[in-house]
């Protein structure tokens, strides 16, 4: 299976991809959209290259399950709506692209990679240097969307089992259907 792992962001988007065959990891790729190049007040434009830049990446790679991670909040709500503006488009890219999408949580990366919570973006980088076998430790942006792809790969086997049972299956009571509640 190749796992595509996003961390959104508005003026750099990181992406890994890895393979995973059995328990063994293998990296394939990884590296960052930029934005910058685009005028700072341009956000149709920005997130125009993010989704171009994420649907490139499907093409060339070809994975077949995607993870990004979920956005927290931040004490500046303007940066928090940005940045779940970025997010909302890497999903949505990822989506358009046919992908199965799994969210983690920074803090869900940062324990499935180091052990614990509060990890360093240099502790991060260091053990997915480690984890892949990289000759050199990858920037903190293509780190953590490794970090991501690492964590869907160590849950998924576990989450597929559980939707065999029918656990993780959405109730339909209380939900809209058609516009309307029932």
């Amino acid at each position: 299976m190749r796992i595509l792992g996003i961390d959104p962001g508005l003026q750099t988007t990181g992406f890994g991809v890895i393979d995973m065959d059995g328990s063994k990891l293998t990296y394939v790729a990884s590296g960052v959209i930029r934005t910058d190049k685009v005028q700072q007040g341009n956000l149709p434009n920005r997130l125009k290259v993010i989704y171009d830049g994420i649907v490139e990446i499907n093409q060339r790679y070809q994975p077949n399950a995607a993870s990004v991670e979920i956005v927290f909040v931040n004490v500046n709500p303007q940066a928090t709506l940005l940045l779940g503006q970025a997010r909302g488009c890497c999903v949505t890219a990822l989506v358009t692209c046919n992908l199965p999408v799994a969210e983690y949580t920074a803090l869900q990366m940062k324990k499935a990679i180091t052990g614990h919570g509060r990890a360093a973006k240099s502790q991060i980088q260091e053990m997915v240097k480690r984890m892949l076998k990289l000759p050199s430790v990858p920037g903190p942006d293509a780190a953590d969307a490794l970090g991501l792809a690492i964590t869907h790969a160590h849950a998924s086997p576990s989450m597929n089992k559980l939707a065999a049972l029918d656990v993780l299956n959405r109730k339909t009571h209380g939900m809209y259907r058609d516009g309307r509640s029932h």
